[in-house]
């Protein structure tokens, strides 16, 4: 059975191995050992109310429960930006006209921005690829939603996910080598390393303060702009068909999109239901996610209308609930209904 929780400090060697996997441009999963440690302490300090606002971050696991291993990793990041700046590039139109002549001429501008400022962020996506089938990745993104609607008045009304930037198999990027690269003269790779230990803010602060005229760089580089690695795709189409979508911000590094949606306006977030357990199993007409109503002791699990009432019993024990018991609902996918919805 595949179970999403909430990470625990002896998952350190399972999320070690899948930073190790994940390769260059997950900032927020860095191949370091001590990072990812702290990463799994902030957690865990953040289900025990220990920290403001500005520093608290839920990181959750997927549990291959017959192994006994987590095999994915994803996160929320209750506020950003309150603690240090949180940087994003702006694109953005503007005319410029000469009336003697009779040119108007388009132009876009990259501005650097701080709109994301307290905003809460999805992040940290990442499935090991032995298990990219059977539904998994979208449980692991999706399973989130849930937490949030269960928990919404921890969350902003503001919900966003920086992706991952166009980069090749040797993790160069196109839209650092032409902008970013000029003004540290690292590569990508090392830009990438210092991002994912803390360096962010070091880094932007160097970044030039004007606004960048698209037309001005390579080509590769303004194709780059809002699109995502090829790894990443599928992690785009499961927020768009969710109710994100891009509306013009970018990482700084690698031009990788900003996907943005109203917290309340999620599909997932909207339609979940709360309702009895005994409800959701005796209605299986699509793939649904459940999840408890604990708070440190959160579980979810994926029921399909194939299983068994064997199966339905051991998801019910995973999540430590009854039959009787409450539950947070909601289909898997957005084209699915069922009668309690």
């Amino acid at each position: 059975m595949m179970l999403f929780r909430p990470v625990r400090e002896n998952d350190l060697d399972d999320i070690i191995r899948l930073a190790s996997r994940a390769g260059v441009g997950m900032t927020s999963l860095p191949n370091d050992p001590a990072r990812l440690a702290a990463r799994i302490q902030r957690s865990v300090d953040t289900f025990a109310g220990r920290l403001p606002r500005g520093q608290q971050g839920f990181l959750f696991v997927l549990e291959d429960t017959d192994l006994s291993r987590a095999v994915g990793v994803s996160a929320i990041e209750v506020a950003v930006g309150l603690d240090e700046p949180f940087y994003n590039f702006r694109l953005q139109r503007t005319v410029r006209a000469s009336k003697e002549l009779g040119v108007y001429k388009n132009q876009e501008l990259l501005n650097l921005s701080y709109d994301h400022t307290g905003h809460s962020e999805l992040c940290t996506l990442f499935l090991d690829p032995e298990y990219q089938k059977n539904r998994n990745g979208l449980f692991l993104s999706k399973a989130r939603f849930l937490f949030i609607a269960a928990f919404r008045e921890l969350f902003s009304p503001h919900l966003f996910a920086e992706l991952r930037g166009r980069s090749d198999e040797q993790g160069n990027s196109p839209f650092w080598d032409a902008l970013g690269h000029h003004f540290f003269d690292i590569p990508f790779a090392d830009a990438d390393r210092l991002t994912g230990t803390g360096m962010k803010t070091f880094i932007a602060e160097l970044m030039p303060a004007y606004p960048i005229y698209v037309s001005l760089l390579p080509e590769n580089a303004r194709q780059a702009i809002g699109e995502v690695h090829a790894n990443t795709s599928p992690a785009r189409a499961i927020l768009e068909k969710e109710g994100f979508s891009w509306r013009g911000s970018v990482d700084i590094f690698d031009a990788g999109p900003v996907l943005e949606a109203q917290t309340d306006s999620i599909r997932a977030v909207g339609e979940s239901q709360f309702i009895p357990a005994m409800r959701v199993m005796a209605q299986r007409a699509a793939p649904i996610i459940v999840a408890n109503n604990q708070f440190e002791g959160f579980r979810a699990v994926l029921l399909t209308p194939e299983e068994n009432h064997q199966c339905e019993r051991a998801a019910l024990d995973a999540l430590e609930v009854s039959e009787t018991d409450r539950v947070h609902a909601v289909t898997l996918n957005p084209e699915s209904r069922t009668s309690w919805q």
